[in-house]
């Protein structure tokens, strides 16, 4: 049975990055929107120091991940694991079952594409691990836009929490005492022109 979608806590927080490919940038809709929403989650995972788990759905067909994203940061902090090439559509694949358990994670926040495919192969599947679920709403898309709504009701009625990007870092955030305040506030200002734009092709249908 799927965990209780509580609130997020950073010490026991992934970030999981699916499938965000260089193949699929003319085939998805709003893709600039999810990458700009990814890159996002990635500044400020550094800020929390929370681990992204990085997949790819066959790369030597459908390239690599898209080379706009601040993964090297990540990298150098140690808090980047994958790319993890997978052919299984879910990310659940055992190099990331065996991250998830060694950082004791219990809360995953989860975007990329496809929403009806990978997404929610990967929701279910950790649902069914006892995970609790946060998924991304301006954070995913497929090919069909009307496939992101289908998949985020599936994925609801599943029992993950779908939410925001702003949403789940102020949860993180928590506390405008905290020292990391002012570079928290700094990453929302310098996103936030692009953050509502993301919102107004992602949000306004669901």
């Amino acid at each position: 049975m799927a965990a209780a979608a509580a609130k997020i806590v950073a010490a026991r927080t992934a970030f999981l990055l699916c499938d965000l490919q260089t193949a699929f940038r003319t085939a998805i809709y709003s893709f600039d929107d999810v990458e700009a929403t990814a890159g996002k989650m990635l500044r400020a995972a550094k800020i929390f120091e929370i681990p992204v788990l990085l997949t790819e759905q066959n790369p030597k067909a459908l390239g690599t991940t898209v080379a706009t994203l601040p993964l090297e940061a990540l990298h150098d902090s140690k808090l980047l694991h994958g790319p993890w090439p997978k052919k299984k559509f879910s990310m659940v694949i055992p190099e990331l079952q065996a991250c998830l358990k060694e950082r004791g994670v219990q809360d995953v926040v989860l975007f990329g594409i496809e929403s009806h495919i990978c997404v929610l192969q990967t929701a279910l599947d950790l649902l069914r691990e006892s995970y609790s679920v946060h998924v991304l709403a301006d954070g995913i898309s497929s090919c069909n836009k009307g496939e992101r709504s289908i998949a985020i009701s599936t994925m609801r009625e599943a029992g993950a929490r779908v939410t925001t990007s702003e949403s789940v870092l102020y949860q993180l955030m928590e506390d405008a005492s905290d020292p990391r305040f002012k570079t928290f506030v700094t990453l929302i200002k310098d996103e936030k022109a692009r953050t509502q734009q993301t919102s107004a092709n992602l949000l306004e249908d669901l």
